[in-house]
């Protein structure tokens, strides 16, 4: 199931970097795409979403929001 992250905080390519690693850290979802602002994810159902809140807050960034996709 796909999702659309908003995130706070991401202002250059470094921060884009910095996100896609700290997701890709996660288990059970695949980065689909990472930009300023936001990130798409594919990931299973039932997914902990609270691990990707905790993963990007430990980054130093904040989850605005999601759209899902799917």
């Amino acid at each position: 199931m796909k999702h659309v992250i908003k995130i706070d905080g991401m202002g250059c390519n470094k921060c884009v970097a910095h996100v896609k690693e700290a997701l890709e850290g996660l288990g059970d979802l695949e980065v689909v795409e990472v930009k300023i602002g936001e990130a798409t994810v594919d990931m299973v159902e039932n997914y902990d979403f609270g691990k990707i809140v905790e993963a990007l807050d430990d980054a130093g960034y904040d989850v605005l929001g999601y759209e899902v996709l799917d």
